[in-house]
């Protein structure tokens, strides 16, 4: 755990989130700027800074978050009409956290490309 990361003080419960589901050492929450109707977060618990620091051992992980995503997208009637999944790696391509996290975006027509 970083104690400077927000995400980590989320996982932690010190602040609050809207968790929508919890397993496999990942946490789903909506975001608090949602960005489309439906839009959640998933991180590992573990404090993995980006996309760029995972590794091998991170691959079940990686693989459980994906599987995360497609269910909170069918519980929020998202499969049929369909949905984004996004990882932001940096500054410039838009992480503003520094904990690695996907996004799942959906409940409106996504534009490519998307920035």
């Amino acid at each position: 755990m970083d104690n400077d990361c927000l995400f980590c003080r989320i996982a932690n419960r010190q602040l609050k989130a809207d968790i929508v589901e919890e397993a496999d050492g990942l946490l789903a929450f909506k975001d608090i700027h949602p960005q489309a109707p439906t839009h959640m977060l998933i991180i590992p618990i573990e404090h993995i800074p980006s996309v760029a620091q995972l590794t091998e051992r991170h691959t079940l992980l990686i693989g459980n978050a994906i599987h995360m995503a497609n269910r909170i997208a069918k519980e929020h009637q998202l499969s049929q009409t369909g949905y984004r999944l996004v990882v932001n790696c940096g500054l410039q391509a838009g992480q503003s956290v520094d904990h690695f996290h996907v996004h799942l975006l959906g409940g409106r027509k996504m534009l490519w490309p998307p920035g």
